[in-house]
C-alpha cells in the first residue's frame, strides 16, 4: 500500500511558539486508522507529539479530533478512505489547546455535569423495579449511545461566539433523563437550563448531528426538551387556574 502524508497541528501552550503544521509520512498497512498513524509518528518521528486515546474501538470517545475539517474519532476513520490525500488533523475547536492536538476538556465537562446527568428517580414507596415499556424507552434511546468525545462540541458555532452556552452534548444527554419515564424532573430543577445559555441558545443548524460518530442527533434532543420544558410551563398554569377557580367558588 502507498505511503501517506499527514500534516498535524503542533502547538505548546507553555511555550511562546506560533502554532505550526508538521508533515509527516507514513507507512499505510491494511485497515491502519488514523490513530494509528498518529502512534506511528509518536513512536518513530515525534516523541512529543500530544494526543489523546484509550480504547481504540470507537467507544470512551477521548480520541476526538478535527480530519480533514471533519470533528471525528481518530480511532474509527481509516488512512485508506483519503485514497492518497493529505490528511489535515487539528485539536477540537471551542476548547483551548494545552499542547498540539490535546484541549482543555474541564469546561465541557463542567457543562456536563451542571445538567446533572442521571436519573432523579421517583418516589417508590414499593422495593418493586420500575419497568418501561420499548415505547417509552426509545423515547430517550438515542441519547445512551454518545459517548462524550466532544465532537459536537467541537462543531457548535453557539458556542464559537458564546463559551456560557452548555453545548449540544450536555443538553442532549440532558432528554436523555429529561425523557426518561421515570425521571422526576420539574420545572424547578430545569431553571439552570430554561436560558438563552441553555436549550434556547441552540441555533437549530444542526452541525452537531453532523459531527456525531455515533448517530446521535443532539438537536432533536434539543428541541424534544424545548417541548417538555413549555409543556410543564402550559400544564401548571392551567393547574393553577384551576385551582384559582375552585377557591372563588
Amino acid at each position: 500500500m502507498p505511503d501517506c502524508r499527514l500534516k498535524v497541528f503542533r502547538c505548546d501552550a507553555s511555550k511562546k511558539r506560533e502554532p505550526r503544521f508538521d508533515t509527516f509520512t507514513v507507512r499505510v498497512r491494511e485497515g491502519m486508522t488514523v490513530q494509528q498513524a498518529l502512534i506511528a509518528i509518536q513512536e518513530n518521528e515525534a516523541p512529543s507529539l500530544a494526543f489523546r486515546y484509550s480504547c481504540r474501538g470507537a467507544v470512551c470517545g477521548s480520541c476526538g479530533v478535527v480530519i480533514n475539517g471533519k470533528p471525528d474519532l481518530a480511532c474509527r476513520v481509516q488512512v485508506s478512505r483519503f485514497d492518497g490525500e493529505d490528511i489535515v488533523i487539528e485539536p477540537l475547536p471551542n476548547l483551548e489547546i494545552i499542547k498540539d492536538l490535546y484541549v482543555d476538556m474541564v469546561p465541557f465537562w463542567e457543562k456536563y455535569e451542571a445538567v446533572r446527568p442521571w436519573l432523579i428517580a421517583r418516589q417508590n414507596n414499593s422495593e418493586k423495579e420500575q419497568p418501561q415499556s420499548m415505547r417509552e424507552r426509545v423515547i430517550y434511546d438515542s441519547g445512551v449511545n454518545c459517548v462524550l468525545c466532544a465532537c459536537c462540541y467541537g462543531a457548535c458555532p453557539v458556542l464559537a461566539r458564546d463559551g456560557r452556552y452548555l453545548g449540544p452534548a450536555a443538553l442532549a444527554k440532558l432528554f436523555r433523563f429529561l425523557g426518561d419515564s421515570r425521571d422526576a424532573r420539574g420545572l424547578s430543577d430545569l431553571e439552570h437550563v430554561n436560558a438563552e445559555t441553555g436549550l434556547w441558545g441552540c441555533d437549530t443548524i444542526l452541525s452537531c448531528i453532523d459531527a456525531c460518530p455515533k448517530d446521535v442527533r443532539p438537536t432533536d434532543g434539543i428541541a424534544a426538551a424545548r417541548r417538555r420544558i413549555v409543556g410543564m410551563k402550559v400544564k401548571s398554569l392551567l393547574t393553577r387556574s384551576s385551582d384559582g377557580k375552585e377557591r372563588a367558588q
